[in-house]
């Protein structure tokens, strides 16, 4: 690829911020019993603007130990934006309660965390252990299954198992997504917000896995899907567009993809600009493909 690290990695991380805040606000509100709930929590108008909440179809049972239930308050309490005290909470806590119902939990959080810290292997590896106990988390599903292939690289063992295990993820989340139904404790508004997040990084997952077999007219409708789902698109997912639409001798459709990404501040900016005045100089030399 021009001009973008092979692994794919870093914008998405950039572009996922928002779900960090959001892990931890409905996992309280979900798994807290409803009188030991803040009145903050209970009134999702009351959200910071922005937060996209994870879907699963899976909640954890009431707490019914006084300590355990002291210790995975002490996490949640502790503001995202504090994530170094969080981690350590978390680690604590798992330590301690390694067969607590809470750890599920914990787990989505290492998830997150981990993702924007670019240590994809314990992601990965907390992920498996979350899904294992809450097998419909449709977010974490789409994380996971949208990073892996981003995060490939020459040193990579295995790849086309990874590719196969991250497009079984992203339909997965896609077919888990649509069944959902919306707690009482959101917003019509902050649920659908839920669902588009979760389903634009499926999508693009599933470009992404399009993309490193080499079918590039198989991702360029994943991407599409993605980018039109999204709340903040993804300039790689328009860059991997803009390819795949070079890759397939669509010049025209090229260029607008590069040029969406272009728009957007970021690493691959000035790739992208660089792009758009090669997919025109192709389509002045080259036959364009009929769409």
């Amino acid at each position: 690829m021009k001009g973008i690290s092979k692994t794919l990695t870093r914008p998405t991380l950039i572009v996922a911020t928002s779900l960090l805040v959001a892990a931890t606000a409905f996992a309280q509100t979900q798994q807290q019993p409803q009188q030991q709930q803040p009145q903050q929590q209970q009134n999702p108008s009351n959200k910071p603007a922005g937060e996209v909440t994870p879907l699963t179809l899976d909640s954890a049972p009431p707490p019914v130990n006084a300590e355990e239930d002291a210790a995975i308050k002490a996490f949640r309490d502790v503001k995202v934006n504090d994530s170094a005290k969080k981690d350590q909470l978390g680690v604590e806590f798992l330590q301690k309660y390694p067969q607590s119902r809470y750890r599920a939990e914990i787990y989505s959080w290492q998830v997150k965390s981990y993702r924007s810290q670019n240590q994809i292997d314990k992601m990965e590896e907390a992920a498996d252990k979350e899904l294992a106990l809450t097998p419909d988390d449709a977010q974490t599903l789409a994380i996971v299954g949208s990073t892996l292939p981003r995060a490939m690289n020459a040193s990579t063992p295995d790849p086309q198992k990874r590719l196969a295990k991250s497009e079984e993820m992203c339909k997965k989340a896609l077919d888990i997504v649509p069944t959902l139904q919306k707690p009482d404790t959101l917003t019509d508004e902050v649920f659908n917000q839920a669902k588009a997040w979760t389903m634009a990084m499926a999508y693009s997952g599933l470009g992404v896995v399009d993309y490193r077999r080499g079918k590039f007219a198989d991702a360029i409708p994943n991407f599409q899907q993605s980018v039109k789902l999204s709340p903040q698109p993804d300039p790689v997912d328009y860059y991997l567009l803009g390819v795949c639409n070079e890759k397939t001798s669509h010049f025209d459709d090229a260029v607008e993809a590069f040029t969406k990404c272009s728009e957007i501040q970021g690493p691959i900016q000035a790739t992208c600009k660089q792009s758009i005045e090669e997919a025109k100089k192709l389509a002045a030399t080259q036959l364009s493909a009929p769409k």
